[in-house]
């Protein structure tokens, strides 16, 4: 069989600033549903699927990476669908990793993530939060928990001590970048931000289109860049957006940085990576 831990690689982006690391999914596809996911390439993406043999497969890979390597889990994946609550798959392999001494990094949308705190002494928290509002959120992001859940879900983990990092990202004009001062505000407390604009592919673009009209069809397509297989609205817009973020992390003096953008930031990683003992 494949194996499950593999060398993080974002499609060979020239954008990607990330150390190395490693990347595992214990699930393939996802349950929450989000529109503009980069990831609908995986074939019926959007049922969930157990990797077979996950645990027997997940320690045979171990074995082969060195020991304190970095483990970021999930990249395609959400590690928390509602399912986890009852398989506790994920919690599994948090138990290996432990007792291979690997440093974690969880990418999440779910507030279950803070169920596992006694199992991330060695890693750091990511969630995402793209919107405030229920009425937005539910509408992009059907089958992921709350906004307020999630901002919850990294005030409870920072007050256990792991490190948390806020991805405000995908920002999606015209719908949620005018958020972005009222998201990183209440958030402050994170030890990282990271975030993008939305970058489009076919699949997500038709998605998106009941919500965007004709607008992102003009900014994509149009006047936008393809680099490798996303369309990227013009350089000078993004940049507009991400000084927003910049100049509101400054205020706040947090730690800030950009996903796959080309822009310079301010942070020692762009993950948050960074953070992990």
């Amino acid at each position: 069989m494949t194996q499950l831990i593999r060398p993080f690689d974002p499609w060979k982006s020239p954008l990607c600033t990330c150390r190395e690391k490693y990347s595992l999914n214990p699930y393939t596809g996802c349950a929450h549903g989000c529109l503009y996911c980069y990831s609908t390439y995986i074939p019926d993406f959007y049922k969930l699927r157990l990797k077979k043999r996950l645990e027997q497969r997940v320690e045979i890979d171990l074995k082969k990476i060195p020991e304190k390597s970095l483990i970021s889990i999930s990249n395609s994946s959400d590690p928390y669908p509602p399912v986890e609550r009852k398989l506790e798959k994920t919690r599994n392999i948090l138990r290996l990793l432990r007792d291979y001494n690997m440093r974690i990094m969880i990418v999440t949308k779910s507030d279950m993530v803070c169920r596992d705190v006694d199992l991330l002494d060695k890693g750091a928290v990511s969630i995402s939060i793209t919107t405030l509002r229920d009425e937005v959120a539910s509408l992009i992001e059907p089958g992921a928990p709350n906004p307020e859940k999630r901002i919850k879900a990294l005030q409870r983990l920072k007050e256990s001590g792991i490190p948390v990092i806020l991805r405000l990202d995908p920002i999606l004009p015209g719908l949620t970048e005018g958020e972005v001062e009222k998201i990183i505000e209440k958030c402050s407390f994170a030890d990282h931000i990271v975030s993008s604009t939305l970058k489009l592919r076919y699949d997500s673009f038709k998605r998106l289109k009941n919500i965007s009209g004709e607008v992102y069809r003009r900014l994509y397509f149009i006047e936008g860049e393809k680099i490798r297989n996303s369309f990227y609205m013009p350089t000078e817009i993004r940049r507009n957006i991400l000084d927003k973020v910049k100049k509101i992390c400054e205020e706040f003096g947090l730690s800030y940085a950009f996903c796959r953008e080309g822009f310079n930031f301010r942070a020692e990683s762009c993950d948050g990576s960074h953070l992990i003992p």
